[in-house]
């Protein structure tokens, strides 16, 4: 045995490179590995086996379910909640220490499901590791379970085949392999068994093959050099293993208020004890049956569901938008995105090669329409030369179309063949008629070692013809004339090297074509026939196009103040052309992966501000570029479908997989699966988001100050020596049936107008930001002082005290039915048609407590339970009054606000 070959239990620090792998020669990897072209023996197989281990995953610790569980319940507001149902279980009221308790077990049986599901990340990675392999062991092909493939091992792949390990090629004949898992490149990556710079990136080792990835087209045989944690995929679920799931901005600033609110809560209630029992001669138990009912009564119990509540309907709303949420808290939180990292293919563009133009010796042209969709024409003059090239591309290659059920067209076999096809369709040709009028007779199929594919086709004339497409720069080394409407002439090198070099500068990939005409009874095909008489036709440039609905999107994206920024696996110049197509930057900033490694993490903090575009990326590129925006405070969301795009996924604060091509392992790694691929969607979600964030806010700044003028009218009586203007009783009343009714309703609103027009907020931003917590002061001294005015209203009048508890609560109820119709809109009046007649929520909920206002006051047995009486019509009215005036007070406070400019980032 070599004692160098890799072993899994070595450190990386003591283990030869294996990313070198790619720039050893086919000899050298033999030599190293102690195979050849028999394979290992059986002895080998069973020694290597022993000492790497399967080629398999391994499974990384987890937390016990219970320890998982419990620590859903670790959340200051959830402590205090639990220490409020065992207040209120104290005071008699079980009701509500049942319902308390069971909104804190609600959320944490939620949390505990939630994170289960993200789990299943590193379990959808393992799981594409191919199930088995073709292997060659003591000079005999043999079919073996993937598993037990050990590096050395001679293994031969097909097209269609998954690869069971990272293979360096000893052998390859037309190989094509689908890496897009891994790299996001959108065409098939050419494969061949030269050796490659070490210094690569995984996208250019044209020399291996990576576990898990497919094979597009041909064939080949390759030497295991890594199996299980030592592959590329498994390098990758080693990162994800190394990422810390991040608290969401929601969820920590709902902590930094519990805890404001926890500590508020209990030091004012000491305090109130004291004061009352010590200075105002309470009896101890009066005094504490005050204090814990007013504290129940301060704490927000039900802001949490009501939170839980506005998420899930936001969750619906993102759903019937084509984006699918994994996790609640991701809902509000692509609401506070400031930057969306998306990756170029199938997301920004539409995944679907597109000629877009053709040049020739004689004119040039260009190709409307995108996509497979044979939607579009040729534009230019007459040109022959051009219907030549046209036919060649069709005839030769081997993909086809098919238009499925739902409209949309499919390719069957090479992106780039199939974009040709749909060039012949707008070009007027029928492909089937096409191919059965030139038959094909003989082929060469493409080879990365000679970089063009020909064939051979007997003409309707009977003549025979030889069509080739590829490298341009390759068939013009091997064409000495060109094509021209007026016959052929002497090849211009000159002109077809700015004809490619335009072509490159728009991001387009390009491909030459060329003819050779042979004698008519020519019935084969060999490259010695290609070395003279070749005709070379031109070229037609290609690109993925931007999705139209796209470039809509990243404009509304600019206007909301988010950054977008392109992170591909695609080559700088292509992806540079499709940011400024889309309007990502008039002149991109594009890094490349290599870049990025030379730089440090506090460089590249600073560069990830001012790049627009990060191409030729590695898994750890993203990884790394995700946390250096995170760490200048911005909230990231990151898109992704392929393996190399989960590590970031779970970094970034929004992971976003694609649903229709996203792998497994990207959808569990993320919160949020895209239905449609679609950037729009994305926005879409946005858009959402910050409708969810704004009615968070509406309900904390609508249930607060209610909290809060029952807690400074019971303060105030106690300070001044007065009576209680309601019982503890009628306050767990009130905000039981408030947050039944109103406290629900505003989970519900529509978006304001505007919102995408606002700046994100940062990722440090309060909960209760400045605005919110003027508002809670002055609407709490405002119920104060209706509490306060109602209740020496009804004693002046003679009426009794019973009668005037009444009137304060009927009061109250009025209060917070006007002034939820004002704090439906934070950033606008509400004196408008739509604000005034509210939604269908509003209305339901203002009737429902409207309902239980007349049975607390008109009931006999709601009297008896709550210390209530029947009020006169006229007292009636008199409590409605206040909640009008309340109503017009707030809506010349909110005038005068954004009149002064008072609070103007937040309305």
């Amino acid at each position: 045995m070599n004692h160098n070959v890799v072993s899994p239990r070595e450190t990386p620090e003591t283990t030869v490179d294996r990313q070198a792998w790619h720039a050893l020669s086919r000899e050298a990897v033999f030599s190293h590995l102690e195979t050849g072209e028999a394979g290992l023996t059986t002895r080998s197989v069973q020694e290597r086996l022993a000492t790497h281990g399967e080629n398999r995953l391994p499974e990384p610790p987890r937390p016990h379910p219970l320890t998982r569980f419990l620590s859903q319940f670790n959340n200051t507001l959830i402590y205090f909640l639990i220490s409020a149902s065992v207040a209120s279980a104290v005071l008699g009221h079980v009701v509500d220490a049942v319902v308390i308790l069971g909104v804190v077990v609600v959320n944490a049986v939620v949390g505990f499901v939630q994170e289960g599901k993200a789990e299943k990340a590193l379990d959808a990675i393992r799981d594409m590791i191919s199930p088995q392999a073709h292997v060659v062991r003591d000079g005999e092909r043999q079919i073996i379970d993937a598993r037990h493939v050990v590096p050395g091992d001679l293994v031969v792949v097909e097209a269609g085949d998954k690869v069971p390990a990272d293979l360096r090629l000893v052998r390859a004949s037309s190989l094509l392999a689908d890496e897009a898992i891994l790299t996001g490149e959108s065409v098939p990556a050419e494969k061949h068994t030269g050796t490659v710079a070490p210094e690569a990136p995984v996208a250019e080792r044209a020399s291996m093959l990576f576990s898990g990835t497919i094979l597009a087209a041909g064939q080949g045989t390759g030497v295991v050099v890594e199996t299980g944690a030592r592959t590329e995929i498994g390098r990758i679920s080693a990162l994800i293993g190394t990422v810390q799931q991040l608290t969401t901005p929601l969820l920590m600033q709902i902590d930094r208020f519990g805890r404001l609110i926890t500590w508020f809560a209990l030091s004012a209630a000491v305090a109130l004890f004291f004061f009352a029992h010590f200075i105002r001669d309470y009896h101890w138990v009066d005094a504490l049956m005050v204090v814990v009912a007013l504290a129940v009564g301060v704490v927000p119990e039900g802001l949490p569901a009501v939170i839980t509540i506005t998420l899930a309907i936001g969750v619906r709303r993102m759903a019937a938008r084509n984006a699918v949420v994994r996790r609640l808290p991701a809902v509000e939180t692509l609401g506070s995105t400031s930057v969306i990292c998306s990756d170029k293919t199938g997301t920004l563009t539409k995944n679907e090669m597109t000629v877009g133009r053709i040049a020739t010796a004689t004119a040039m042209a260009s190709v409307s329409g995108a996509g497979y969709a044979p939607s579009g024409k040729v534009e230019g003059p007459e040109d022959p030369v051009r219907d030549r090239l046209v036919l060649a591309g069709l005839l030769c290659g081997d993909a086809h179309l098919k238009r499925e059920d739902d409209g949309h067209y499919a390719v069957f076999g090479d992106p780039m063949e199939g974009a040709l096809v749909t060039l012949a369709l707008k070009a007027g040709l029928d492909p089937a008629g096409s191919r059965e009028n030139w038959p094909r007779h003989a082929d060469i199929p493409f080879d990365a070692a000679h970089r063009f594919m020909a064939t051979l086709h007997a003409g309707p004339d009977g003549g025979r013809i030889v069509f080739l497409k590829g490298a341009p720069e390759r068939l013009l080394a091997m064409c000495d004339r060109q094509k021209t409407a007026a016959g052929d002439a002497p090849v211009d090198p000159v002109y077809w090297d700015e004809r490619i070099e335009e072509a490159a500068e728009s991001g387009e990939r390009v491909l030459g074509f060329a003819e050779l005409v042979l004698p008519p009874e020519t019935d084969s095909l060999s490259m010695d026939m290609l070395a003279h008489g070749l005709v070379f036709l031109g070229v037609a440039g290609f690109i993925d196009p931007p999705r139209p609905e796209a470039m809509k999107a990243v404009a509304e994206c600019c206007s909301a103040g988010i950054a977008v920024k392109m992170i591909t696996g695609d080559h700088g110049a292509t992806a540079a052309a499709i940011a400024r197509m889309l309007g990502i930057a008039e002149n991109p900033v594009v890094v490349t992966g290599v870049e990025v490694d030379g730089l440090s993490d506090a460089e590249l903090e600073a560069v990830a501000l001012k790049t627009s575009v990060f191409a030729r990326t590695s898994p750890e590129h993203k990884l790394r570029i995700v946390r250096a925006l995170q760490a200048n405070g911005l909230v990231v969301a990151m898109t992704g479908d392929g393996v190399n795009d989960a590590p970031s996924l779970k970094q970034a604060d929004v992971g976003i997989a694609m649903g229709r091509k996203g792998t497994e392992a990207a959808k569990q790694a993320a919160e949020m699966v895209l239905v449609d691929d679609n950037f729009a969607s994305i926005v879409a979600a946005v858009h959402e988001g910050r409708t969810v964030y704004d009615n968070i806010r509406k309900v904390i700044g609508w249930t607060l100050p209610t909290n809060g003028g029952e807690f400074l009218a019971v303060v105030f009586a106690i300070l001044f020596g007065l009576a209680l203007p309601m019982t503890p009783v009628q306050i767990l009343w009130v905000n039981m049936i408030i947050t039944v009714t109103l406290g629900l309703v505003l989970a519900f609103e529509p978006p304001e107008p505007g919102v995408m027009a606002r700046r994100p907020r940062r990722r440090d931003a309060s909960l209760v930001t400045p605005f919110l917590l003027w508002r809670i002061v002055f609407v709490s001294f405002l119920f104060m002082l209706g509490v306060f005015g109602v209740y020496f209203y009804a004693l002046g009048n003679g009426d009794s005290e019973a009668v005037a508890r009444t009137l304060v609560v009927n009061a109250i109820a009025a209060m917070e039915i006007f002034y939820l119709f004002n704090v439906r809109y934070l950033h606008m009046t509400s004196f408008t048609l739509t604000g005034l007649k509210g939604t269908r929520a509003v209305l339901l909920a203002v009737g429902g407590l409207v309902v239980a206002q007349f049975g607390f006051t008109y009931l006999p047995f709601m009297n008896d339970l709550f210390g209530s009486a029947p009020v006169s019509f006229t007292d009636g009215v008199v409590t409605v009054a206040v909640g009008v005036a309340m109503l017009a007070v707030l809506e010349v406070e909110k005038w005068l606000v954004r009149r002064l400019g008072w609070f103007a980032d937040e309305v």
